[in-house]
């Protein structure tokens, strides 16, 4: 049977890509589309690592699983938490090859720390991957344990990048070690695919949207890009591998940053009090400046280690106070909503809801700068999540115009800027291409979901598609396969809490800014 290799570049979108394909520089990318079949794929709502990763394995919106973004707001209880993949409550494609017979490999996932046991591995990826702020996790990162003594060993491994890519000035030994990475992990993967025999291999490159979102279209992303290319060649080689590059979401360069706690300050729906954080911000203490000062002395990882997490959550990014300092920020009884980044709006179930949700709509829709609305639609939860956990969506979810950032920010004083960190921002439309003995040269297809993309490997696979998933087969074959359905497997549930320093990693990289 026919082997599978799914490389999953994060952020990854045709606007960034197709003019270096037309121009040459992208030479296997394009070859493999002119052997396979390729679309945009519409990521779920928001459009961001957390969920998307999730949406693309289970097959499912995240009203299946129950995580709506990288932290969990619940109003009823005044609490804040950040998620790891404990949260998540589902089985993956790989469960199911594994309950067919079928061995896999999955590397460098987002959304899959801690590792739990498959047949054959998983080696767990950023940013959820983390012993604390600007610390690689040096074990406990991989299923089984001792995998990752030989990656290390044979590969030079590394979960994070050393020095961590922070800011769009850092175009020298930052980027660098994403590159090595990169490096990294493609021989690890393609060495152990081969030496294994799996059946199944995933890997994901998660900091290649990191210098999406730090230099956009720049050459420091460029370099990143041609690197995929040369190795993209080489998986293409590959005998009997069908080959299926996606991403979880796109990008475009970012044209506007708006700050919706404070547009809901603004317009009444939010209420604010006093905080430690609101104190920094106005004495000038942030986030950049603090590590800025620590990169120059070279005070990094002695200063990380020594002042307490708790004591470093304290200090506010220039953007506002974040996560669980937003309830700090908040005077809750009198705040009817409370939003978090790139889209979800929860809210408080001491008020009326429905009319609050009403209203919230209604003047959300209106919102607008110098290009246009800000938002191409605002919904209701219901209206775009269904399964077990719909319950626990934002209720109101808006889906931001390309080239806008959704900031969450608290106490910045301004509701729309320039872009402020990041150059490049995240859209809802990412990449799908299919190539290999197994796929018809069907050219460009209308644009898919991210969640047909685990029924169709499991369709070719020759195993059944549970009956929880909420994608298609794709119809992209050489030959029809005889599609099966079945019942879904048990899964564990959710398993226990994110750490601190979960929420200090995305802090960092600008996902929890």
């Amino acid at each position: 049977m026919t082997r599978t290799f799914v490389l999953g570049l994060d952020g990854a979108s045709w606007r960034l890509l197709e003019p270096w394909i037309e121009t040459g520089e992208l030479p296997n990318f394009e070859a493999l589309r002119e052997s396979g079949t390729w679309a945009e794929s519409r990521s779920c709502l928001p459009p961001v690592t957390f969920p998307n990763w999730k949406c693309y394995a289970s097959g499912k919106n995240p009203g299946g699983f129950g995580v709506f973004w990288f932290e969990r707001v619940d109003l009823d209880a005044g609490e804040i938490s950040v998620c790891n993949g404990n949260d998540f409550d589902t089985l993956e494609l790989w469960d199911y090859l594994n309950d067919e017979g079928q061995t896999a490999g999955v590397m460098n996932m987002p959304s899959t720390y801690p590792p739990r046991e498959i047949d054959d591995f998983i080696v767990s990826g950023g940013p959820d991957a983390v012993e604390g702020e600007y610390r690689s996790l040096e074990e406990g990162y991989t299923h089984p344990p001792e995998l990752a003594e030989e990656l290390e060993d044979r590969f030079g491994y590394r979960v994070h990048p050393e020095p961590l890519l922070s800011s769009n000035d850092e175009t020298g030994a930052e980027v660098d070690a994403i590159l090595d990475l990169f490096e990294a992990r493609f021989e690890a993967a393609i060495t152990l695919f081969e030496e294994r025999d799996l059946d199944f291999m995933h890997l994901t490159l998660f900091y290649l949207n990191v210098l999406h979102h730090f230099f956009w279209d720049e050459a420091s992303t460029r370099r990143g890009w041609k690197l995929v290319d040369e190795w993209i060649g080489r998986l293409a080689d590959l005998e009997d591998t069908d080959l299926i590059v996606m991403s979880d979401h796109g990008s475009g360069p970012t044209q506007t940053e708006f700050y919706v706690n404070e547009w809901l300050a603004e317009h009444g729906y939010q209420a604010r009090t006093q905080s430690i954080g609101s104190v920094f911000q106005r004495v000038g203490l942030t986030r950049e400046n603090a590590l800025a000062v620590a990169k120059r002395l070279g005070m990094v990882e002695f200063l990380s280690r020594a002042i307490p997490e708790r004591v470093q959550q304290l200090v506010p990014q220039e953007a506002g106070v974040k996560r669980g300092q937003k309830l700090d920020a908040i005077d809750l009884p009198n705040t009817q909503a409370v939003a978090s980044a790139q889209g979800p709006i929860y809210v408080n179930p001491a008020y009326d809801v429905e009319s609050v949700v009403d209203s919230l709509i209604e003047d959300l829709r209106t919102v607008e700068d110098e290009h246009g609305r800000i938002f191409t639609d605002v919904y209701r939860g219901e209206e775009i999540y269904d399964g077990p956990y719909v319950d626990e969506a934002p209720e109101v979810v808006v889906e931001q115009r390309p080239g806008v950032h959704v900031n969450d920010g608290i106490g910045g004083g301004e509701i729309m800027t320039e872009p402020a960190r990041w150059a490049a921002e995240n859209t809802n439309t990412g990449i799908f291409v299919a190539s290999g003995p197994s796929f018809e040269a069907g050219g460009k297809r209308e644009r898919i979901s991210i969640t047909d993309i685990a029924p169709t490997v499991l369709a070719n696979a020759g195993c059944a598609v549970p009956t929880d998933m909420r994608g298609d087969v794709l119809d992209i074959f050489r030959e029809d396969p005889d599609v099966e359905t079945r019942d879904p497997l048990e899964s564990a549930g959710r398993r226990s809490e994110a750490g601190e320093e979960v929420s200090e990693r995305l802090q960092q990289l600008g996902y929890m800014e």
